[in-house]
């Protein structure tokens, strides 16, 4: 009777451990897609300033007055640059050397401007959240889709 139980504790020991030794990547590997997730999912888009204060005349002044918010809600810092915002005529913006901090917000201009840490600008001559279907889409770098907002709504934090 001792010889059985000895067999069946080594077998029982055997298994375990393979089923450990199994287990353990896809353990890995699960919480490095998790990790991956977690990490696109903390930017998203905020409000659209859809239609800039006064007169709609093109100046640089009110085309600036028009823009969306992109934030970082993680605790750690993103890095945007490839990262494209896009509306829904495909007008698109990409992100060059942009870096943003845990738990900020960059506002992303339509006119021209300098760029600094808390404003960019699109470099753009014409109005491009001014219709009535104003959608913005955040793609990261790989050209997945990150966030999207329209007209009136914050983001949502909805992918496709």
């Amino acid at each position: 009777m001792s010889r059985f139980i000895t067999r069946l504790a080594a077998t029982a020991l055997a298994s375990g451990a393979l089923v450990a030794a199994a287990a353990l990547p896809a353990t890995a590997a699960g919480h490095d897609d998790h990790h991956r997730h977690q990490q696109r999912s903390s930017v998203v888009l905020g409000a659209i300033q859809h239609d800039s204060p006064g007169r709609d005349n093109r100046s640089n002044r009110s085309l600036n007055a028009e823009w969306v918010t992109v934030t970082n809600t993680g605790r750690h810092a993103v890095n945007l640059s490839g990262w494209t915002l896009t509306d829904a005529d495909h007008h698109t913006y990409r992100f060059h050397h942009v870096r943003l901090a845990g738990r900020e917000s960059v506002r992303v201009h339509t006119g021209t401007g300098r760029d600094t840490h808390h404003d960019l600008y699109q470099d753009r001559r014409a109005y491009i959240w001014n219709k009535d279907t104003a959608t913005a889409t955040l793609r990261d770098d790989r050209g997945h889709t990150i966030d999207v907002t329209s007209r009136g709504h914050q983001g949502s934090g909805h992918r496709h």
